[in-house]
């Protein structure tokens, strides 16, 4: 006999439906593991390591540290700030947090989003 046939044996049809309950408490829990603690991570973790494989010379960063720089020169796991007229620091590349965006990126930024509102105000109407 099998393990479950002797669980319906032994403590008849309630036992099978609390068992079942079981199973599926523990599939929604790593359900909501998955979509609320791993997939956003997972995603966080790619954006970052795009940022980091488009940094290049003249971009102004800001290192997890705090320190504010500006790429002086990029090597393949390390990168040269210059943060002040004669001080350079060099940092390990997963040591940037963030990229300053540039001005025309922030203009064009700004356009787009002027466009996506003109084309929502134009299907409210």
């Amino acid at each position: 006999m099998s393990f479950l046939s002797l669980l319906q044996v032994a403590g008849g049809a309630s036992t099978t439906g609390s068992f079942m309950s079981l199973i599926v408490t523990v599939v929604m829990m790593i359900a909501i593991f998955y979509f609320f603690l791993i997939r956003p991570q997972s995603k966080r973790q790619k954006e970052t390591e795009k940022m980091l494989a488009a940094l290049k010379k003249g971009d102004k960063v800001v290192t997890i540290g705090g320190i504010h720089g500006t790429v002086t020169s990029v090597k393949e796991k390390t990168v040269v700030l210059k943060v002040d007229d004669n001080a350079k620091i060099e940092f390990n590349r997963t040591a940037i947090a963030s990229v300053e965006k540039t001005e025309v990126e922030k203009n064009v930024e700004n356009k787009i989003e002027d466009k996506a509102e003109v084309k929502e105000a134009i299907k409210d109407n």
